[in-house]
């Protein structure tokens, strides 16, 4: 069978994907397919360079790095700067960039060791755009560039915003390039159930939760009986629609980590 690990979108709760991925290697299931968006992106063209469960634990010290250094955070005065200057964003567009070539040992999608595709939102034809080929870094860049914290990223005359705006978890991709088996590794948000707003600060929430959501649940129920499809859990206790600066904490970017490995064992212990 075809094997595609589909990473999702969900920025710093993304620590939960090392976790499946270390879960997942260390039990032999491999990828033939990697395709991932915004944070997904990220890990997924880590596991793609090197599917193994040694570099899986090279991608958590990462994370633990970039959390010790402040790596994706500037001063709020800097930032509040960027802001006036922009008025758009406030982090720098070259942090991810940077942060991916300084890590990663390849510098083009179709040199990793498995195939690998993430997306972004395409600002001029407000559809998505899946890079195959080409380079790394800005392609990421572009799949995590969220509206606000990052400007849109430039890449040959267009510009393209966050991927989850039009792929938060993309389980159709997959399918259409012919995986037959799937394991989603999802963030957690989708366990949490949504209920009507009952007040005006959860308007917005909902609105936005069910933006996020609608594709994924639709292309789920659409999986066709011959395709084995796996909807890891994260085993967190909560995975909230809106972050503080408190979840990129150190002790709950290991937590996460841990109890995505953990809930992948136990899943697949189970099946």
């Amino acid at each position: 069978m075809s094997t595609a690990f589909v990473l999702g979108g969900g920025g710093v709760l993304g620590a939960t994907q090392v976790g499946m991925l270390q879960g997942l290697l260390e039990e032999g299931i491999v990828p033939d397919l990697v395709v991932g968006t915004s944070i997904g992106a990220i890990n997924g063209a880590f596991v793609a360079q090197d599917p193994t469960p040694g570099a899986m634990d090279g991608l958590a010290e990462l994370w633990a790095d970039v959390v010790r250094s402040g790596g994706l955070m500037e001063s709020p005065v800097r930032q509040a700067a960027r802001l006036a200057k922009s008025r758009t964003h406030v982090l720098s567009p070259g942090t991810l960039p940077r942060l991916v070539a300084r890590h990663l040992q390849v510098d083009r999608i179709e040199d990793l060791s498995v195939p690998f595709q993430c997306v972004a939102a395409h600002i001029e034809t407000s559809a998505s755009h899946w890079f195959t080929e080409g380079p790394i870094a800005p392609a990421v860049a572009a799949s995590c560039a969220v509206p606000g914290l990052f400007a849109p990223v430039e890449i040959d005359g267009a510009h393209y915003l966050d991927g989850g705006l039009v792929h938060s978890i993309p389980v159709g991709r997959a399918m259409s390039l012919g995986a037959s088996r799937i394991y989603v590794l999802q963030v957690g948000r989708v366990e949490q159930p949504l209920t009507p707003p009952t007040k005006p600060s959860e308007v917005g929430l909902v609105a936005f939760e069910i933006a996020r959501r609608h594709r994924f649940v639709e292309e789920i129920a659409t999986v066709p009986d011959e395709v084995e499809l796996h909807v890891l859990p994260s085993g967190a206790e909560e995975s909230p629609a809106m972050m503080t600066l408190g979840y990129g904490r150190g002790s709950r970017i290991t937590r996460r980590i841990e109890q995505g490995r953990e809930a992948t064992r136990d899943y697949l212990a189970g099946r």
